[in-house]
């Protein structure tokens, strides 16, 4: 599933071609996603301007001058592609209809952007603007790692006493928003940190140290695109690369790569999930 640097890759990604512009018409094709769509969507979407296009956590969020937001979520296999525009050097003219393209924006510009979901697990949903914090989906979640909130008083203040390991508690939404599988396990790789650990035998000081490394981590995602492992498409169709430089992830049975480290990465099944990491040099 699309952890924050991929949502943040493709809000950049549709930034040029949807902040601004107007949904000249909306086409719905079906009634559901992994939840039943909202009444009247093609509807309420059609003639409104999207004034901003914001990310939180790992949803996306257009904000209408119709006082509405349209929330997104892209599940395991949705794809937001766009089409008919220019997107940095790449141009795609419109494509045939697909047969899982579920929801279609049509813009005033020329752009078409396309919700094509094989798996039916993404979701979307409008929303009052004013209220969009209190959504279900929303209301939960932690500060952004990115945010002034997240910092290193916030996260000891969070994991001081905490019985569960240190991976599930970096997954925790509530926690800090955005985090996921991929990304834990190479912070943890970087900070030297096992994620069979509990959260409360972590040092102050380890704890600290996650923060700064969380986002160096992220930020380095983003930059690449984000992690292309089955169906995640930046929005003008090209795979992200950041999965070329896995330290952990998906490397079971290789050497690590920690100077001087002899250690081979293993895989730890956690709460059913795969834990990638160095026996060696994360304790």
């Amino acid at each position: 599933m699309p952890e924050l640097p991929e949502v943040e890759t493709v809000r950049r990604g549709l930034l040029p071609v949807l902040e601004g512009a107007v949904i000249a018409r909306a086409e719905v094709n079906r009634p559901d996603l992994r939840w039943p769509l909202p009444d009247r969507m093609a509807e309420r979407l059609t003639g409104q301007a999207v004034t901003t296009l914001r990310r939180r956590s790992k949803y996306l969020l257009a904000d209408l001058d119709s006082g509405e937001t349209l929330l997104v979520h892209l599940g395991m296999s949705g794809r937001m592609l766009v089409s008919g525009a220019q997107i940095g050097n790449f141009q795609h003219d419109h494509p045939a209809p697909q047969k899982h393209d579920h929801v279609v924006l049509h813009m005033d510009n020329g752009a078409r952007i396309t919700f094509n979901d094989a798996r039916r697990f993404g979701a979307m949903d409008l929303m009052p603007t004013a209220h969009s914090g209190e959504h279900m989906l929303l209301k939960g979640l932690g500060p952004e790692p990115f945010g002034n909130d997240f910092n290193e008083p916030y996260l000891v203040g969070r994991l001081t006493g905490r019985r569960t390991p240190i991976k599930a508690a970096l997954l925790d939404q509530a926690v800090v928003a955005g985090l996921g599988n991929i990304y834990v396990a190479e912070a943890l790789f970087r900070a030297h940190v096992s994620p069979l650990r509990l959260a409360r035998d972590l040092a102050e000081p380890e704890v600290r140290g996650l923060v700064p490394i969380i986002r160096e981590v992220l930020t380095e995602a983003i930059e690449a695109g984000g992690s292309s492992l089955r169906d995640f498409r930046q929005a003008n169709g090209e795979l992200g690369y950041f999965s070329k430089h896995f330290q952990v992830y998906g490397r079971e049975g290789q050497p690590c790569e920690t100077p001087g480290c002899t250690g081979t990465i293993t895989r730890t099944v956690q709460s059913g999930r795969s834990s990638f990491w160095c026996p060696a040099c994360q304790r």
